[in-house]
């Protein structure tokens, strides 16, 4: 931690020292924008309402730029941007744009996104709806699991989600039926965006795996459990995942987050430990606060679905990123790792439907009386994110928003 993480650090910015918003000078998120007029992306970081064009202010051509730096540049690069918001420069507020004045798009050009499935509890509780008595997989404890995801279709924060068709069946036998996904489910996440990456065939350690994420952002893995059910039979997840994954348009930087990094969850003693290239992280969980909101197409206000909090994972950031290298595998910057879905102890932590309904049994019941095994077209998903504690500013991952629409025509 440094001088960009002080408390009581105030800003030049109109309306910075508010921080109404969680966005003031010790979060500066970097974001990608295109002007009003303008198709040209740039780069840009958030100050409160305001954005500063990091494109014109610093000569810096596009966050892809950011993310390939190394650590110790980006520690440095955030330093200045500090310093230049702190200390009034003549001038300086011609380089500001309200958020409302821009376009936000993706945070960077996603060339590989890999999902995780690293919440103990989201394992046991989806496990234990096809797997009684045996929730967990022999592997789960010993190996972070993941899948390959598809990151033409990943997608920023409000952009409206089209209810996938795809084979469904009745029980694992079958047959199927061709149709429009009628279990359609949300699930609360956390992307980690990459940053220089490693050369083919050369793993990251996990003591310096952390060096290789620049930020991280929200995340809502949408998911079709019916379309799942079947398919994942051997090889696990296919068209149920590929239709949309949406993120939040804010790179929050690892460094931003330093005054909230925790000791990872103990491991009860019956438990394996990790074997040695996963241990050692060290400081290496973080206390970021995880609400999930659904609103109806018939509801004025959305209502509180879900609270969790990331620290609780099984798996670290760390040690998914050990793990995914471990085997020479190249990550490259932009690349987009997911947690998998945040849940917790309690009901109220449990991050997707197929957990909250217990697989559609235990419906919700809305504010107007009407219910929810899954959702509805019309509905309206909201993720928020957050850090904050007794003594340090507020630091918000902003929103991650989607609403589903009504699945296309049958194709011919």
């Amino acid at each position: 931690m440094d001088e960009s993480h002080d408390p009581h650090l105030k800003s030049w910015v109109p309306g910075a020292n508010t921080s109404q918003a969680g966005f003031p000078i010790q979060n500066l998120p970097y974001c990608r924008l295109r002007k009003a007029g303008s198709s040209q992306p740039r780069a840009g970081v958030r100050i409160e309402n305001h954005i500063l064009d990091l494109t014109e202010s610093f000569s810096i051509e596009s966050v892809h730029t950011i993310l390939s730096l190394p650590k110790a540049e980006r520690v440095a690069l955030r330093r200045r941007i500090s310093a230049f918001l702190t200390a009034y420069t003549p001038g300086a507020e011609r380089y500001l744009i309200p958020v409302e004045d821009v376009e936000l798009m993706l945070p960077a050009d996603i060339g590989n996104y890999t999902d995780f499935f690293a919440s103990l509890e989201h394992a046991t509780n989806v496990g234990s709806l096809f797997r009684p008595g045996s929730p967990l997989q022999p592997n789960y404890k010993w190996v972070p699991i993941a899948y390959h995801g598809r990151a033409s279709s990943i997608v920023i924060s409000g952009t409206p989600i089209r209810r996938p068709w795809g084979q469904i069946a009745q029980n694992r036998e079958g047959p199927p039926v061709f149709a429009p996904a009628r279990r359609l489910d949300y699930e609360v996440e956390v992307g980690a965006l990459i940053g220089p990456g490693n050369a083919l065939g050369e793993p990251i350690s996990v003591h310096q795996a952390l060096d290789h994420v620049v930020g991280l952002c929200l995340l809502n893995d949408w998911s079709a459990r019916d379309i799942q059910t079947w398919e994942y039979q051997p090889l696990g997840p296919f068209l149920s995942k590929s239709f949309a994954t949406s993120i939040s348009p804010w790179i929050v930087t690892i460094e931003a987050l330093e005054p909230f990094r925790r000791a990872p969850r103990p491991r009860p003693p019956s438990d394996p430990q990790p074997l040695a290239y996963l241990q050692g992280g060290g400081y290496d969980a973080f206390d970021i606060q995880l609400e999930l909101w659904l609103r109806s197409s018939r509801m004025e206000e959305a209502m509180l679905v879900s609270r969790a909090s990331f620290a609780t994972m099984y798996w670290t950031l760390a040690q998914m990123v050990a793990h995914h290298t471990s085997n020479g595998c190249p990550m490259r910057p932009g690349d987009l790792i997911g947690s998998g879905t945040v849940s917790g102890p309690e009901k109220e932590n449990r991050g997707c439907l197929l957990e909250m309904t217990s697989g559609g049994a235990e419906p919700l019941v809305l504010p107007d009386g009407a219910t929810r095994a899954f959702l509805e077209d019309g509905d309206e998903v909201i993720l928020r994110g957050w850090c904050e504690a007794p003594g340090l500013a507020k630091i918000s991952l902003g929103e991650c928003r989607g609403t589903v629409l009504p699945a296309r025509p049958a194709a011919a």
